[in-house]
C-alpha cells in the first residue's frame, strides 16, 4: 500500500511537471507589436552602425531582398556580397521607421508588416514577412520602394523610361 501511494504521488507530481511545460501563454497583440517593433528597429539600426552580423543574422538562410531597382531581387546570399563592402567601409544605409503595420497568423508565428521610411532616398516603404522558428524570429523576405507622390509620376515616368525600354527588352528575350 505504501509503495502505490508513493507510485500515485510521483505520477500525480510528473503529470503536475508535464503539463507546466506544455503550458503556452496566449500572445497578445499589443506584445506581438512589441516584439516585431524592437526586432525591426534593432534590424534597421545594424545597418545604420554597420554591424553586418546584427544585420544578417535577423535574415532567414533563404530570405529575398527586394530593392528599388528592378534588376533587385537578391537571395541572402546576393544581397551580403552586394552589402559587404558598404558595412565593411562602415557606411552601409539608415533608414527609420516612421509608421509600421503589424499583422500575423492566428499561431502568430508569420509576422508580414508595411513600414514607412525616412532613408537617405527620403520617404520609403518597407515590406515584409517574418516567421518565427525555435523561438526566434528570422526575415524571411522585404520588399523596399520609393514612395513616389502621385502629381509626381508622370515625371518619374519619363526620367526612368529609356531604363525600363532597356530592362524589359532583356526580359523578353
Amino acid at each position: 500500500m505504501r509503495n502505490y501511494l508513493l507510485l500515485c504521488t510521483l505520477f500525480g507530481f510528473l503529470l503536475g511537471c508535464n503539463s507546466k511545460n506544455n503550458t503556452s501563454f496566449p500572445v497578445t497583440k499589443a506584445s506581438l507589436d512589441t516584439t516585431i517593433n524592437i526586432f525591426l528597429d534593432e534590424w534597421h539600426a545594424a545597418a545604420s552602425n554597420a554591424d553586418y552580423e546584427g544585420y544578417f543574422g535577423k535574415m532567414d538562410s533563404i530570405s529575398v531582398f527586394i530593392g528599388t531597382d528592378a534588376t533587385e531581387n537578391w537571395s541572402k546570399e546576393q544581397f551580403e556580397n552586394f552589402s559587404k563592402p558598404h558595412f565593411d567601409q562602415g557606411k552601409a544605409w539608415s533608414f527609420k521607421a516612421l509608421q509600421r503595420n503589424i499583422y500575423a497568423n492566428k499561431a502568430t508565428n508569420f509576422v508580414w508588416f508595411d513600414e514607412l521610411l525616412d532613408t537617405w532616398m527620403g520617404t520609403c516603404r518597407g515590406s515584409g514577412v517574418l516567421e518565427k522558428k525555435h523561438g526566434e524570429w528570422k526575415i524571411k523576405h522585404y520588399v523596399l520602394s520609393i514612395e513616389i507622390p502621385n502629381p509626381d509620376v508622370q515625371s518619374v515616368i519619363s526620367v526612368k523610361k529609356k531604363n525600363d525600354s532597356i530592362f524589359l527588352s532583356s526580359l523578353k528575350k
